[in-house]
């Protein structure tokens, strides 16, 4: 098997060489084709206003992406609402909590962000759940935050602020490349829409849902980022293409989604009850425990 032209479903990078495959092409001489798979598209002012939800109502917002901060902030300008310096922020990552800086003045006491697992992201959630939160999304989208919120009874509302939607690939030949690099479920969809699931080449994806997505769908993937060994989806290109060159044979890999929302619930639910200090305190200095 050859392993030479590989297409991602992602924007040309502004800078290749910036590029977390540009080592990986330049020493295996690989054509590397940037297609994207999808776009975004923000509701309008109109849309969001049919949710019927007052955005100064709430005193936190969750941010999973880039996209839904961009979104957030320009239905706010056309809404003419003023976003309060008291309004906390919870984001998946350091990257998206980064990208606050192109709206506002980026101050640690009330941007909270993750390491991008799911169970310390909800775990930082928990920490303020006595916050009114705004769970800022884009159509389609990842049920387990929302279902995860609502089974941890947090005071919060979906909204949605953009939805994906598929780019046109009619000038796409998929037969051409040997590699399709995704990294989102959504991408998958468009895939399977736009080419159906026979004779699709090697897969290789980004993340549990992504990969969750195409077995669903009836495709196979062989490799995974991140993974043991993996820990990005440039390593699992790289990886497949050194086994290429050595001429092994490439087999799909299996897959096991982990389920990590009802994880992470089980797991807050089998966490002991702890009572106040100062119910304890008082329990401790009552006539009736000290005549016992």
């Amino acid at each position: 098997m050859k392993i030479k032209r590989i297409l991602i479903s992602q924007p040309q990078p502004a800078v290749m060489e910036k590029s977390p495959f540009y080592q990986v092409a330049k020493e295996n001489n690989l054509e590397l084709t940037f297609k994207p798979f999808m776009r975004i598209e923000g509701v309008s002012l109109k849309e969001f206003r049919s949710q019927r939800t007052e955005i100064l109502d709430y005193s936190a917002v969750i941010f999973t992406s880039r996209t839904t901060i961009d979104n957030f902030f320009r239905i706010a300008e056309e809404a003419r609402v003023n976003i309060p310096e008291t309004m906390k922020y919870f984001c998946v990552n350091e990257a998206v909590a980064l990208y606050l800086q192109k709206y506002i003045v980026y101050r640690k006491r009330k941007i909270f962000f993750a390491d991008g697992k799911f169970d310390n992201f909800m775990e930082i959630i928990l920490k303020h759940k006595d916050e009114r939160f705004i769970l800022a999304l884009a159509e389609p989208h990842n049920p387990e935050i929302p279902q995860t919120l609502e089974k941890l009874h947090l005071n919060f509302r979906s909204l949605i602020f953009a939805h994906t939607v598929s780019a046109d690939l009619s000038g796409v030949n998929i037969s051409d490349y040997d590699m399709l690099v995704f990294y989102s479920p959504n991408e998958i969809a468009s895939l399977v829409a736009q080419f159906g699931t026979e004779n699709i080449p090697m897969i290789v994806v980004l993340g549990e849902n992504t990969a969750k997505a195409a077995v669903e769908a009836g495709l196979k993937i062989y490799s995974k980022a991140p993974a043991p060994g993996i820990p990005n989806i440039a390593k699992a290109v790289e990886l497949l293409v050194a086994d290429a060159k050595a001429g092994k044979e490439i087999e799909p890999i299996e897959f096991s989604h982990s389920h990590k929302a009802e994880n992470f619930i089980k797991a807050q639910e089998a966490k002991p009850v702890k009572r106040s200090r100062a119910k304890r305190k008082t329990t401790e200095e009552s006539p009736e425990v000290r005549a016992k």
